[in-house]
């Protein structure tokens, strides 16, 4: 009895969640989010270029993208606007999640995996939502000092330091996914139709890119961990810039940041394309 009493239930929020799906408004303001998020990329990009050929106060992560829309009142709007798509997203993903194999298909381990990935990707969105806000509202905070601040605290102990290499394993595991899902076309699984070659190889560029900058990112993380040393922990802006330190470093970093582009670009194509 319990057992049937939980897949009815499973069955009744499966049922909810496909009438939430139906709503053509969620549909577009999730549209929209791909919009901000392609957006994202290629402000972070734009920084990306200039760190690498000159001196610039923006951090090359998503604060520093923030920061440059914050400046007038019409970026302020995009950052209001692109926040309630980055929502809406949140909300789709949230009730995909919940829809993902509830018909009993597919093995028990892939549905929580894809479960766990929906949710993982929601939470992430609503994250993002809430920074744009705090930068619309002029509260907004550099991205790379809250991480290592943050890593700092987990620091002080050894089970804190254990924590952030396993955050490390986590971010890399990410990146490796990026990279593999651009290398094999894995994103035609998230399109209605073939988007074209041109729109194909921007998509592959752009998730090899993506899955290169988390390795590094993950790489940063798992240092700062083993050596207590929470500025190594900086995210998106401390990777990009160790990359610019390296040997050759503008020039690896200039084409990071196209592939970075070209990810952007890809992902505001998507808003079109996605299959929802």
């Amino acid at each position: 009895m319990t057992d049937e009493r939980v897949q009815t239930a499973k069955s009744s929020a499966a049922s909810t969640a496909r009438q939430a799906a139906d709503s053509k408004w969620l549909e577009r303001m999730a549209r929209l989010g791909f919009v901000m998020s392609g957006l994202l990329h290629l402000l972070i990009a734009y920084i990306a270029v200039k760190l690498a050929w000159s001196q610039t106060p923006e951090n090359a992560d998503q604060s520093g993208a923030f920061g440059l829309l914050a400046q007038n009142t019409a970026g302020k709007v995009v950052l209001w606007v692109g926040a309630i798509g980055l929502i809406a997203l949140a909300v789709v993903e949230l009730i995909q999640g919940v829809v993902r194999n509830s018909d009993g298909g597919g093995s028990a381990k892939d549905e929580v995996l894809d479960r766990g990935k929906s949710f993982a990707t929601a939470v992430v969105y609503v994250a993002i939502a809430f920074s744009a806000i705090s930068f619309a509202r002029g509260s907004g905070k550099s991205s790379s000092s809250q991480n290592a601040s943050m890593s700092g605290k987990l620091m002080q102990n050894t089970g804190g330091r254990i924590l952030l290499v396993l955050v490390a394993l986590i971010i890399a595991g990410v990146g490796v996914y990026y990279f593999v899902k651009g290398v094999k076309r894995k994103f035609h699984e998230d399109l209605v139709e073939h988007p074209g070659k041109a729109v194909e190889w921007l998509a592959i560029i752009g998730h090899v890119a993506k899955g290169a900058v988390l390795v590094i990112v993950a790489g940063l993380v798992a240092v700062a961990g083993f050596q207590k040393d929470a500025d190594k922990a900086s995210g998106l802006d401390g990777a990009l810039k160790t990359l610019r330190d390296a040997a050759f470093g503008p020039y690896l970093l200039t084409l990071m940041a196209l592939g970075l582009a070209a990810y952007g670009a890809y992902s505001m194509v998507r808003a079109k394309y996605a299959r929802f």
